[in-house]
């Protein structure tokens, strides 16, 4: 494959990285440049901000997509591109190709890697065959492939360096999350919670891919890596505080798995992330708290060591995931500067706590439409469940009804993004209710082990399936709503010009005013976004960069060919109609302000 040798001498960041203990300082450095977008969220913080401001509210009706790239790949584009120094880098879905694109010439391509893999994994990848993007450090760009394999190609070349395997396909083990690079490590977690794996957080060495640590979400203490430190809300967690939520050995099978995004805190050296949801979705086959499903953990990233924990759905009768994003921003909670941890729980309920020591600070509602629980319980952080929207407290084979919101949350995996300017998190949001008819269901190691029929719908009195809000996670208030006719399941962007950017599953690129809500601009791209927002700078110029390509648990009607209304785990019936506005297709779109 052909290089550029001019591109490459334009590209000084490689030279930087000469050990691999210098990557963790050298990924700060540059996730500071706000002319380039070195991490799929932009930052450790998982802020999604951006100080760029060339593009700004007076001038953003003027941008124009100035040039495009097909990925030729179908089903859904999740995450976005890459951009470091001269070269941009961007996934597929399945099968996971990776091209470095010459952003000096409008996406030439300077290479591509084509992993062979088997086909048989599709089958067991849940809600579309999507990836959330590559990680970069020391020279290497990291891919985490639908088969499990953990790769580090050469960032110049696009050859191998090493490879890993994190899982196995056999047992419903699958990659779709994007890797974070901490320190001298590459952290990647596992999907599968729809087949009964037991998920996990592992760390790889950036240098040769040898396995330092792996941490468990549920099981004994020296699995999941809890000490005699780890506390819950200030407590400590006491020996074995999983074992004791789980009958018998289901743990082995209880799901809890990590294909969310992890943020970092470097300053007190610790990183972030949330389990899924437990296998069954059947609850009453797995009665207790199973824990610690449905959590945020708080780990050393040396160690694998959890200094904290906090579940934020026990004995979840809902598949509330709780990969969520977690945003890590310093504000101010009841008149006191935080540091603090913000995260939109797929349960409809937007959590602020101390990043610190895990202390519960806030928690609301950020749909005003969730009915399932009426409020967390602050003393015990535990949320106050209505009966008549808990499936199983009837028992199985009782079709309950009108549960707000659907499985697929009030927020997915499409990440919010936080400015610092106003203080305010501007939220994607899915506006889906749901009933929810649990079964029966017997394990088989690589077969669906699900136990729910669904079906999905607007809420009561409402046409719209999503909203685009902006929440203030001090006060846990909802400031403004857009609504949206489709759930907005791209990831949202923020920058210094007082715009925030997102895209539709229709396909349109929106910039909204960050303040107001108001829309400024919008384009309509080939298909459906479900990708991230990123910006970057080339040549003194800023650019809006994002991957269309409808699919994901939404889309998966279209990406997956199915029509039955209860099929693609009951998303298929709510969004029919989305079918009348876009199609299929991988692109990549370039958007910039007019010479």
């Amino acid at each position: 494959m052909k290089k550029s040798s001019c591109l490459w001498i334009a590209m000084p960041v490689f030279a930087v990285f000469a050990s691999g203990a210098s990557a963790n300082e050298q990924l700060i450095k540059l996730s500071k440049d706000p002319n380039q977008w070195v991490m799929q969220s932009g930052n450790y913080a998982n802020t999604r901000y951006s100080e760029l401001n060339k593009i700004n509210k007076d001038n953003v009706k003027n941008l124009r997509p100035l040039w495009t790239f097909s990925t030729g790949v179908l089903r859904g584009h999740e995450g976005g591109p890459l951009v470091i120094g001269d070269v941009m880098y961007i996934v597929t879905p399945f099968p996971n190709n990776v091209f470095a694109l010459d952003i000096n010439n409008n996406g030439r391509i300077l290479w591509k890697y084509e992993p062979k893999q088997d086909p048989t994994v599709i089958p067991v990848m849940c809600c579309d065959t999507v990836n959330r993007g590559l990680a970069y450090a020391d020279g290497k760009i990291f891919l985490h492939q639908a088969d499990t394999t953990l790769v580090a190609l050469d960032a110049k070349t696009g050859k191998v360096v090493w490879s890993v395997k994190n899982g196995d396909p056999k047992k419903g083990e699958t990659g779709t999350s994007a890797p974070l690079v901490v320190k001298d490590k590459v952290l990647v977690g596992i999907s599968g919670g729809e087949f009964g794996v037991q998920g996990h957080l592992t760390a790889y060495n950036i240098k040769d891919g040898s396995r330092v640590w792996r941490a468990y979400s549920e099981g004994p203490d020296d699995q999941i890596l809890f000490d005699d430190k780890t506390t819950s809300l200030g407590k400590p967690v006491g020996k074995n505080s999983s074992l004791k939520t789980w009958e018998g050995d289901q743990w082995k099978i209880g799901g809890g798995d990590t294909w969310g995004w992890i943020s970092y805190d470097p300053q007190l050296n610790l990183i972030y992330y949330g389990s899924g949801n437990p296998s069954t979705w059947n609850p009453v086959q797995r009665p207790g708290d199973n824990k610690w499903s449905m959590t945020i953990f708080a780990r050393n990233p040396d160690t694998g060591v959890a200094k904290w924990v906090y579940q934020m759905t026990p004995h979840d009768q809902w598949d509330y995931d709780g990969v969520n994003e977690m945003i890590l921003a310093d504000i101010n909670v009841k008149g006191r500067p935080t540091k603090a941890l913000i995260h939109f729980d797929r349960n409809g309920f937007a959590y602020t706590l101390n990043r610190e020591t895990g202390a519960l600070l806030v928690a609301e509602k950020y749909d005003p439409k969730v009915n399932w629980a009426t409020k967390v319980n602050m003393q015990t952080g535990r949320p106050e469940v209505v009966a008549q929207f808990a499936p199983g407290s009837k028992g199985e084979d009782v079709n309950y009804k009108q549960i707000c919101p659907a499985a697929l949350g009030s927020k997915d995996q499409q990440p919010a993004t936080f400015s610092p300017r106003t203080g305010l998190a501007y939220v994607p949001t899915n506006h889906v209710c749901m009933d929810y008819e649990p079964f029966k269901v017997s394990y088989t190691a690589g077969q669906p082990y699900v136990g729910a029929t669904l079906s999905m719908y607007p809420p009561q009195g409402d046409n719209n399936l999503g909203n685009f809000i902006a929440f203030n996670p001090s006060t846990g208030k909802i400031v403004w709503s857009d609504p949206e006719p489709f759930s907005v399941w791209s990831g949202a962007l923020a920058t210094a010009g007082d715009v925030v950017f997102y895209g539709t599953l229709e396909g349109y690129l929106k910039a909204v005013d960050m303040r107001t809500g108001k829309e400024l601009y919008r384009f309509k791209t080939p298909s459906g976004i479900i990708g991230n927002v990123t910006t970057y700078t080339h040549n003194g110029k800023q650019y809006i960069a994002v991957l269309s390509g409808v699919g994901g648990w939404a889309g998966i009607g279209m990406a997956a060919g199915l029509t039955k209304d209860t099929e693609g785990l009951g998303a298929v019936g709510a969004y029919k109609a989305l079918a009348d506005y876009t199609q299929l297709g991988g692109n990549l779109t370039v958007f910039g302000l007019p010479e």
